[in-house]
């Protein structure tokens, strides 16, 4: 039996290091803050959990994770079923195809503080045209004062920004179908709700599982754009895990309480994207 070559191992050792340098040195230094109390930079006292139990307690820390459980979950819910619409009416070749593709990336092309800007200024009720539109049609819209307004507004925004992504994973799965598939269809007589449903749907599985699972773990991570649009306002509407984070270690310069949370934040989403990935697997694997 040939021995095997163990010298394959050295091709690894870059990207080892560089995990190590850029992932695991950070997380072992909160890791370290989580559990001591900085009083000065030499000068450290070790608290166990406290840390962990006082950001279990607080109530902003709750009403932070709930709204963005629900701005995670409408986001799924709209972007993922709209960006499978939106591949299904795509060109499938040619110019069009060509057009409608680079048309579509423009979105995904922007930087995050530029999005949160843009929607800023085409809000606004004077001169923005989103905001200006929808007084004249009789809406009190006010998205620096009212919540649900800014609510919204931060939805909205991030569907016009992520949406995108959706319809061109979806259209790349649509693509990767046979031909052979669709002309056996055409002989069989199927009506083209009868395409989508038994031979569309099933063949995008894999890719609608990918889709989910990047948008739930970006929408939970958000941070720049509802920054930079509301500062995380009115009071508190649109203050998500990622700025209540930011305002614990920068703001109120906190790091035990804010390096404790940050672990609880990191374990929030690891578990939450185990949970989707094992119940579509399991959902995919009955069939």
């Amino acid at each position: 039996m040939k021995p095997l070559n163990q010298k394959a191992w050295l091709m690894v050792l870059p990207v080892l290091l560089c995990v190590a340098f850029s992932a695991v040195l950070p997380l072992m230094t909160v890791v370290n803050y989580s559990v001591q109390d900085i009083l000065s930079p030499t000068q450290k006292v070790f608290v166990g959990l406290e840390w962990f139990r006082d950001v279990m307690r607080d109530p902003e820390l709750h009403g932070a994770l709930w709204r963005q459980v629900v701005f995670s979950g409408c986001v799924l819910l709209i972007q993922v079923p709209l960006g499978m619409a939106v591949a299904l009416a795509m060109p499938a070749q040619g110019w069009r195809a060509s057009m409608t593709l680079v048309l579509l990336a423009l979105p995904l092309l922007v930087p995050w503080n530029v999005v949160g800007t843009v929607w800023q200024i085409f809000a606004r009720e004077d001169i923005g045209l989103l905001g200006q539109g929808l007084s004249r049609l009789g809406f009190d819209y006010h998205y620096a004062s009212d919540s649900g307004d800014a609510w919204a507004t931060v939805l909205l925004m991030d569907v016009w920004h992520w949406t995108p992504l959706v319809a061109l994973l979806c259209y790349a799965g649509l693509r990767a179908i046979p031909e052979a598939y669709y002309q056996a269809a055409r002989i069989d007589g199927a009506s083209r709700y009868a395409v989508f449903r038994y031979l569309q749907l099933p063949k995008l599985r894999g890719v609608l599982l990918i889709a989910v699972l990047l948008r739930l773990m970006d929408s939970f991570m958000i941070y720049t754009e509802p920054f930079v649009l509301t500062g995380g306002g009115p009071g508190n509407a649109t203050t998500f895990l990622s700025q209540y984070l930011t305002q614990k270690a920068v703001g109120q310069f906190d790091l035990g309480p804010a390096a404790a949370f940050s672990l609880i934040y990191f374990l929030i989403i690891l578990v939450m994207c185990f949970l989707l990935f094992n119940l579509l697997k399991q959902a995919e694997d009955s069939r």
